[in-house]
């Protein structure tokens, strides 16, 4: 048996290499990305670095969109929808209206001489390590290549090595147990140049975006016990070896400091210290954070088959809940290795980007996209890989001072639909999706849920000015409807588009529902944040005052939430995004128990969507699945997902955006959809098992965590639940939601509790850890 016969239940794993860059094999540390493809006798490591986007940073804010916005508001009020799109299309947009976008790193090539015809070969990736695998038979030698990227020692690390089957006298007369003979090469598409610094060392450097933008260096070594190495021609080659272990460093000049001088230090010491003190310590980092949440559906064991296999079974109708369990963790596995502390925030791809010219720039999307890619972190204890986003939006507060300032005359700060490294803060695109000031506000509900997740009060004062100022912008931006209520506007629905009275298709609006939910939270959040902190009193009755005022919800004639401030026609009945369902999640604004008639409305809603062909995006799907959670209606959700992987999954089970673009958020929303269904803590209760569908008879899950500060073990069986466990963090008392509750008990002593209707309610410690019996 080889090695890589035996598997864990959280193994991608494949009989051949990777085709096309969809089947390839993603690592990272949060700042250097490597999609393994696996190729023989020729391997491709696609390279990426998270800071090399093209561009700079600039102003892009437009002198005259101040002057022309009172016109636009005009113009929409009145109804002339179309003189109001083109004089906002001509006059509202920032200079330029286009961002540059994030680039490919370029490749590791390594060639492997006399490398065809090779037997039992198979490559696998452990979610659990972290580490990709090669492994195949040539002769009578047995070849494994392992790979990984160190965030301990910022490196990528690719072990090759050689065994023999038998080593016998007949053998080593007719050269069966010569080593191998490798050619590692480093190529980029453009602004590329590659040279030998030294003997072991291959250098590639250049300076993206035609010589304008950023600086970069790659820097590749070698270190081996048994064979020869040497540059030559342009490569860095490796003779008569048995083993061999390449190190490679990556940097750029954003953080203003020289790639080279980065690079040569990461690899010097690197290259200290042995192969297997560098696998250790990665393995020790990745799993710090990646164990932290553990889940198990019973049901077949399919490890033995591939990945693909499982999934090709799944579109045809099967069933396999390790696939699906698998999935989850996958979400959580690819958040983990784009998205670090001291790390730039994950874009649409994570860190993974095969082109110069990728699908909407991998940027920054804070529309659903970016927002999605975190839904996950804190509920599925990543709460540290939540920090880099948190950290980007109180970067962008100077650049969208001067937005907020030039486009809209506000105090405060705000941030459109699309950002990147670069401050970019102003309305940039088209009118189907641009004038959409509300992606602070958004962004913002993060920094709230890392405060109820497991914040203390210094957590709330780090992130409160961001609060307030974006609250700042709101009070100044919002208008009259001319009925006494504050409304957004000139906006949109994300990319949405109703029916003019004229016609005519129309994207801008005044008071659309995702603005009017996302500024509410916007408020409540920074009310209580700053009342806990005891600040600022004018603006919290400032605030106090504008969110009595605000437009609400509204339901139409159908009885469905509005997506709009009136009831207009839908333009595209079946549209992927569901942004008027924001305050059924992730916000929790419609709540079954607290406002059931909204909770109502907001589920007719949906099944309207659905019906005309919506959810048909992988994203699009994994929101679906969440809200059906959010109802709490779990064989819905499930089916969701089924839908999910059936549609929208890869070979490597990346999330597909039609017809064939990898985008990592709905592998996130999937996730977080999987742990709503077990877990939720919204409304000031925690509610156990809230949407557990049929198929998920017994299980097993431990490691969520609840706002409030708790963290949750939960076992079930015939569909009930048997064990529950809460660790205290923070002292708060528990409202608990659980079917057949009786007694609550800490280290086998009763706890004292109330029951106030169906809840369970008692005070806590923090930390200790109290049963549910």
């Amino acid at each position: 048996m080889l090695e890589s016969d035996k598997r864990g239940p959280l193994t991608l794993w494949y009989r051949q290499p990777a085709a096309a860059w969809l089947e390839a094999l993603p690592l990272g540390n949060g700042r250097l990305g490597a999609m393994i493809f696996g190729g023989i006798p020729d391997e491709r490591l696609q390279l990426n670095e998270e800071s090399l986007w093209a561009g700079s940073q600039r102003y892009t804010t437009n002198p005259a969109a101040l002057e022309q916005l009172p016109e636009v508001r005009r113009l929409l009020a009145a109804g002339e929808q179309a003189a109001a799109e083109q004089l906002a299309d001509e006059a509202l947009f920032g200079e330029p209206k286009r961002m540059k976008p994030y680039q490919t790193l370029g490749d590791l090539e390594l060639s492997f001489e006399g490398h065809e015809g090779v037997t039992a070969y198979s490559r696998e990736l452990d979610l659990a390590t972290a580490l990709a695998r090669v492994q195949y038979r040539l002769g009578y030698g047995v070849y494994d290549r392992e790979a990984f990227v160190s965030a301990v020692d910022q490196v990528l690390v690719v072990r090759c090595t050689r065994t023999n089957l038998r080593a016998t006298d007949f053998l080593l007369k007719t050269g069966w147990t010569r080593g191998m003979n490798i050619a590692a090469g480093l190529s980029r598409a453009a602004d590329a140049e590659v040279v030998a610094a030294d003997d072991h060392t291959l250098v590639m450097t250049g300076r993206i975006d035609g010589g304008t933008g950023v600086r970069y260096e790659v820097r590749l070594t070698a270190v081996s016990e048994s064979g020869t190495i040497h540059c030559a021609d342009g490569l860095l080659r490796v003779e008569e070896a048995d083993d061999v272990t390449f190190l490679l460093a990556a940097a750029t000049s954003f953080r203003d400091r020289e790639p080279a001088e980065q690079t040569t230090e990461v690899l010097a010491a690197a290259v200290r210290k042995p192969y297997d003190t560098l696998r250790d310590n990665h393995i020790a980092e990745h799993r710090r954070l990646f164990e932290k949440f553990s889940l198990t559906l019973a049901g077949e064991d399919q490890s033995d088959r591939p990945t693909d296999e499982r999934l090709a079974a799944v579109r045809a109708g099967g069933d396999d809940p390790g696939l699906l369990v698998q999935y989850a963790q996958y979400g959580r596995y690819l958040l983990l290795a784009s998205s670090r502390p001291e790390c730039l925030p994950a874009n649409l791809q994570g860190i993974w980007n095969d082109r110069l010219d990728p699908p909407w720039n991998c940027d920054y999307h804070l529309n659903i996209n970016l927002p999605m890619n975190y839904w996950h972190a804190e509920v599925t204890n990543l709460a540290d890989c939540h920090l880099p986003l948190l950290t980007h939006l109180d970067s962008l507060r100077p650049s969208g001072r001067r937005t907020a300032r030039m486009h809209y005359g506000c105090k405060g700060f705000t941030v459109h639909h699309i950002n990147n490294i670069w401050g970019w803060t102003t309305p940039s695109d088209g009118l189907s999706s641009g004038l959409w000031p509300t992606g602070a506000a958004w962004l913002c509900q993060h920094l709230w849920e890392h405060w109820q997740y497991g914040g203390n009060r210094s957590t709330l004062e780090r992130l409160y000015p961001c609060l307030k100022e974006a609250s700042e912008f709101f009070l100044g931006y919002l208008v009259d409807d001319g009925q006494g209520r504050l409304v957004s506007g000139p906006s949109l629905s994300p990319e949405n588009s109703f029916v003019a009275a004229d016609g005519s298709r129309g994207y801008l609006c005044l008071g659309p529902a995702m603005d009017q939910q996302l500024i509410a939270d916007l408020f409540d959040h920074t009310l209580a944040a700053a009342s806990l902190l005891q600040r600022d009193e004018a603006l919290r009755e400032a605030i106090a005052a504008a969110r009595a005022k605000l437009l609400g919800p509204q339901v139409g004639s159908a009885g469905q939430l509005l997506e709009w401030a009136t009831e207009l026609p839908e333009a595209e009945p079946g549209h992927r995004h569901l942004s008027h369902l924001y305050g059924l999640y992730p916000s929790d604004q419609f709540t079954l128990r607290g406002t059931p008639d909204l909770a109502q409305a907001a589920r007719v809603s949906l099944e309207r969507r659905l019906a005309h062909g919506g959810g048909q995006t992988g994203w699009s799907r994994a929101w679906v699945a969440a809200l059906w959670a959010r109802l709490e209606e779990g064989d819905l959700a499930a089916d969701s997902l089924a839908i999910l992987l059936r549609e929208s999954t890869a070979a490597n089970l990346f999330d597909l955006h039609p017809p064939v673009i990898f985008q990592i958020d709905g592998n996130c929303g999937a996730t977080a959809a999987v742990a709503e269904m077990l877990l939720q803590s919204h409304g000031g209760e925690l509610h156990l098992l809230p949407a557990l569908p049929a198929a998920w008879r017994e299980g097993q899950v431990s490691g969520l965590r609840a706002r409030g500060g708790f963290e949750v073990d939960l076992e079930w069986s015939t569909g009930r639940l048997d064990i529950a466990r809460l660790r205290s963090l923070r002292g708060e008392p528990v409202r608990l939601r659980c079917e057949g509750a009786r007694e609550v008990t800490i280290a086998g002593y009763d706890v004292p509790f109330q029951r106030e209707g169906d809840l369970l309610v008692f005070a806590t410690t923090a930390g200790n850890v109290y049963d549910i019996v």
